[in-house]
């Protein structure tokens, strides 16, 4: 069975399921594998349990004189396929974000400023990979006029795959950065993942959103000479400039469109994001905003208000502490700045520093774990606490003292 019948029949049974414990009445059940589980074991029981259909690939699972079965090569590869088909349905602007660090709080954040203008969908939490997306694309409806789509890598031609179904027709790399090394080899391995998007919008004249003030995007960008782009960043040859004006503890800044027609003038923003490095994610948003014509004060209003809930650059008031959060698979880079930002925190009340290890790091990872413990200001914190592997096997060696624990089963 095609791909086009497959959509036939999907259009008829418009939801779809890959976990058997969730099977709505009607719906297409997708039988994927994983490195513990063969989703094909459990068609039966989805069929059973309400799916009107299931899309297996072992011949043994699929009664043959039982047409609710769709025996395919590959399950994976047939749910990305029908994602890619239900995409092209809507002539809507897609946009691909992908990066090291910042990608799901910027797609957060342009969705919230094109929000005040469109119905937008987007992508839920962080699901980025090859499953999430495709459940994402799947998402799409008539009403939607523009969608923002996320995507993750942690092996080389990770982005190629996905662009291949997302297609967007715009996007933006948030950076590049020492990200599951393990996976990529090396830093050149990330930037030639990360830069698979860029490769899809050149083919396909896509426009790119380009932070100007990263030089080793701007060197990505000027590799394959693209002719569509829209800077943004702290440089003020940028399309859309902007500036920190304090963090305390949350990000306030200015900013200026000078192309943009009517001027916006200089203006400034008060968000409830804890740290600078959110900068460049709140520019990616403007400069997004304003080419699909969101008004410089309903892009002010979206970032003055949009309030983090992902355990991302998040400040939770607790009855006995104020919680700096940010809780997510991090890497070298992003644990830097979260420090740097911490460090520069000016109170009088008494700092307690939680650090957990970073994964995926392969042959660096103890390098990248004892440059990170190098740079601590010890002085600054009451109590430092290491939690993980990595991070507890140097407890003992670190200079400042420190208390390892290694996980947070405590």
């Amino acid at each position: 069975m095609d791909i086009q019948e497959i959509y036939r029949i999907y259009r008829s049974h418009p939801v779809v399921t890959t976990d058997s414990r969730d099977c709505p009445q009607g719906s297409i059940f997708i039988a994927l594998k994983g490195a513990s589980f063969d989703g094909n074991r459990f068609a039966e029981a989805a069929l059973q349990k309400g799916c009107s259909y299931a899309v297996v690939d072992e011949k043994e699972y699929a009664k043959a004189d039982d047409g609710r079965y769709i025996l395919v090569d590959d399950a994976l590869v047939t749910y990305k396929e029908l994602a890619r088909e239900h995409r092209r349905q809507f002539p809507i602007p897609v946009i691909g974000i992908t990066g090291t660090n910042g990608k799901t709080t910027s797609k957060e954040l342009i969705s919230a400023v094109l929000s005040e203008k469109f119905n937008v969908h987007h992508t839920e939490a962080n699901y980025n990979n090859d499953v999430g997306v495709p459940r994402t694309l799947l998402g799409i409806r008539p009403e939607h006029e523009i969608a923002v789509i996320e995507m993750g890598a942690s092996h080389p031609g990770d982005i190629e795959k996905l662009v291949k179904y997302v297609e967007p027709t715009c996007g933006l790399i948030t950076n590049v950065g020492r990200a599951h090394l393990q996976g990529f080899g090396s830093f050149e391995g990330v930037k030639r993942t990360k830069g698979e998007l860029y490769d899809f919008l050149k083919a396909h004249d896509g426009l790119l959103f380009l932070n100007e003030s990263n030089a080793d995007l701007m060197e990505m960008a000027a590799q394959r000479e693209f002719s569509s782009i829209i800077t943004y960043g702290q440089d003020e040859t940028a399309d859309v400039q902007g500036n920190v004006v304090s963090c305390a503890p949350f990000l306030k800044f200015t900013w200026q469109a000078l192309s943009h027609q009517p001027s916006s003038g200089t203006c400034e923003v008060q968000t409830h994001l804890i740290g600078s490095y959110n900068l460049d994610n709140m520019l990616a948003a403007i400069a997004i905003g304003l080419h699909f014509g969101v008004t410089p004060q309903q892009v002010c209003h979206a970032l003055e208000n949009y309030i983090p809930h992902n355990n991302r650059s998040q400040l939770t008031e607790t009855a006995h502490n104020r919680l700096i959060v940010d809780a997510y698979n991090a890497n070298p880079v992003s644990m830097r700045v979260a420090l740097d930002n911490f460090d520069s925190l000016h109170t009088d009340k008494p700092l307690v520093l939680i650090l957990g290890d970073m994964n995926e790091l392969g042959a660096e990872s103890k390098r990248e774990h004892m440059a990170l413990l190098e740079r601590i200001n010890t002085g600054r914190y009451r109590q430092i606490l290491l939690c993980g592997p990595c991070f507890t096997a140097l407890a003992d060696s670190f200079p400042g003292g420190a208390t390892g624990f290694a996980d947070n089963a405590v």
